[in-house]
C-alpha cells in the first residue's frame, strides 16, 4: 500500500493551454513523512506502515510520544498515522510527493465538515409537508413507526441528529500535478474536510 499524510490547503483550478479546459483541483500539502515503524503479520499480526507528519517543537508532545519517535530516529511530529497493507518501506525512510505520478488514481480519507444538529430535510433529503390549511407538519419527519406492532422504533430509522464530522473516503480521484519543492499534490475534484484539515492519500488499486 502506497500512501502519504498531508493537509488540505484549499481548492483552485488548473488551465490547460492546449485544450482550453479548466480543471478544478484540491491542493494538498503532503509530507515529507518519515517512516516511524513497519508492522508485519509475523510480529504484529497485520501489515502496516506508520508515518509521521507535521514537525513541531518537543514541548508540543508528551514524553511517551517523544520516546516512541526517538526510538525509531524520528524527530517530534504532531500526527502519527498507520496505513494498512504490505509495504516495502523501512524505518528511517521518508515518503514525499514523488511517490505519486500525475495521472495516477488515488483515494483520499479525511473528516467531513461538521454541520451540527440538523433535521431530516437537510440531513437525509426528506420532502417537506404541506404549508397550507393549518398544517403543523412542514419540516417534521412524520411517522417513525407503528404503535401496537412492533411497539417500538426500529434501529437505523433516519431521524434528525449530528450531521457531518465523520471519516469519509473519496475514491476515484486523480493526481493532476505535483510540486516536489513545496510538497504539494494537485488532486482533481474535491476531497473531504475543511481547510487545514488532516487527510490521508493512498493509491486506489480498484
Amino acid at each position: 500500500m502506497k500512501g502519504i499524510v498531508g493537509k488540505k490547503l484549499g481548492m483552485t483550478q488548473v488551465f490547460d493551454p492546449e485544450t482550453g479546459t479548466l480543471t478544478p483541483v484540491t491542493v494538498i500539502e503532503a509530507g515529507p513523512c518519515p517512516v516511524v515503524a513497519v508492522r508485519t503479520a509475523e510480529n504484529d499480526g497485520y501489515d502496516a506502515v506508520q508515518l509521521a507528519f507535521d514537525a513541531v517543537p518537543e514541548r508540543k508532545l508528551t514524553k511517551p510520544e517523544l520516546g516512541h519517535l526517538a526510538k525509531h530516529g524520528v524527530g517530534p511530529h504532531r500526527e502519527l498515522v498507520e496505513l494498512r497493507g504490505a509495504s516495502e518501506l523501512a524505518p528511517g525512510e521518508t515518503v514525499t510527493v514523488e511517490a505519486f505520478e500525475p495521472g495516477e488514481r488515488i483515494k483520499v480519507t479525511g473528516t467531513s465538515i461538521g454541520k451540527g444538529f440538523q433535521g431530516t430535510i437537510k440531513r437525509h433529503g426528506f420532502s417537506r409537508g404541506p404549508e397550507t390549511h393549518g398544517s403543523h407538519n412542514v419540516r417534521k419527519p412524520g411517522s417513525i413507526g407503528a404503535s401496537a406492532t412492533p411497539s417500538r422504533v426500529f434501529k437505523g430509522i433516519r431521524m434528525a441528529g449530528q450531521m457531518g464530522s465523520k471519516t469519509v473516503t473519496q475514491v476515484g480521484l486523480t493526481v493532476v500535478d505535483r510540486d516536489v519543492e513545496q510538497n504539494l499534490l494537485l488532486v482533481k475534484g474535491a476531497v473531504p474536510g475543511h481547510r487545514n484539515s488532516l487527510v490521508v492519500v493512498r493509491e486506489d488499486s480498484r
